[in-house]
This record gives structure tokens, C-alpha cells and sequence, in this order.
């Protein structure tokens, strides 16, 4: 099966997820996204994909987050956020043929191995 992962190596929960599908037998696609930012058009097919707004995607425990007043923020503004700041982004996503979902909680993932 095809997989990419949106994958920080420091993140306990994206180390998990990728771990999850190599036992699965996945050697998945690894995009180290703060190596390679995201697009404004990955985020947006990312989200829709997953069912997800740019709100629901954003990482809320960054300090970043608070500093720009993400939460005050429209969609518009936080993805602007998020292009220029992928550390803004919830981690992993995953893109399987069968979808696309945010790792959190892992159990997510099982919906589409």
C-alpha cells in the first residue's frame, strides 16, 4: 500500500505513527515537513481530506499559536499562519488510498490501513 506520512522526528506521537505503519507493512513516503513546508494547496487538500478545518489542524499548545492570536484568527489567516509556520500544523497526517487522517489519536489511523 502507497502511504505518506507528514512526519516531525522530535514528536513522540509522529515517531508512533510512523512506526504503526511499518508494522503494518507500510515503508511509507516520509515528507519532514518542517524541512519541506507545507503549500498553501497541501494544507488545503490535507484538511478537506481529513474532514478538517485549518482550526481543528492547528497546533493550540504552540507557543506560536498564542503569540500570532491564532485563536481570534478565520481560517484564511491561520493557513496563512501555517505556511509560513508548519510547526503550527497537528502531527502526523496521513494519506493511505483509503484517506487521509490526523494521527491524534492514533487509532485514527487504523481507518485507513
Amino acid at each position: 500500500m502507497d502511504a505518506t506520512i507528514y512526519h516531525n522526528p522530535r514528536c513522540s506521537t509522529s515517531r508512533k505513527a510512523l512506526e504503526k505503519l511499518r508494522d503494518a507493512g507500510i515503508d511509507p513516503t516520509v515528507v519532514k515537513y518542517l524541512d519541506q513546508p507545507y503549500t498553501r494547496e497541501q494544507l488545503t487538500r490535507l484538511f478537506a481530506d481529513a474532514g478538517l478545518t485549518a482550526a481543528q489542524a492547528a497546533r493550540k499548545r504552540e507557543a506560536l499559536y498564542k503569540e500570532l492570536d491564532l485563536a481570534s484568527a478565520g481560517e484564511e489567516e491561520i493557513l496563512d499562519a501555517m505556511v509560513a509556520n508548519p510547526v503550527l500544523v497537528e502531527r502526523p497526517f496521513v494519506v493511505t488510498p483509503k484517506g487521509t487522517r490526523l494521527g491524534r489519536p492514533l487509532d485514527k489511523l487504523d481507518e485507513i490501513l
